[in-house]
């Protein structure tokens, strides 16, 4: 089967402690892994500022996690997202990833 390489960047309410971040991070890279992903990369970019307040936030944790898999991985992650209380706001895009051939 074809993986495709996604990255996903998902936003925490600012006050969102270590603890609770860390343990998000540990259940989607759980999910990924039992959803056939593979390759997965997780950066923290940390705490910053909104270009507008959503739902009366300002600020807010940055997660980004790059990692291989199909669509239906990206609905079931999607769709936890959306329902968990500590997100703000998520979003997925398929990376186009050109790999150089050498002569």
């Amino acid at each position: 089967m074809l993986l495709n390489h996604y990255e996903t960047i998902y936003i925490l309410k600012p006050d969102v402690t270590e603890d609770i971040n860390l343990a998000l991070v540990n259940q989607y890279k759980l999910l990924i892994q039992e959803n056939g992903g593979q390759n997965i990369f997780v950066q923290h970019r940390g705490r910053r500022h909104l270009s507008y307040n959503i739902t009366h936030y300002y600020d807010g944790i940055y997660v980004q996690m790059n990692y291989e898999g199909n669509g239906k991985l990206i609905k079931l992650i999607e769709k936890s997202m959306k329902f968990n209380e500590n997100i703000i706001r998520y979003l997925t895009t398929k990376q186009n990833i050109i790999h150089e051939i050498k002569l």
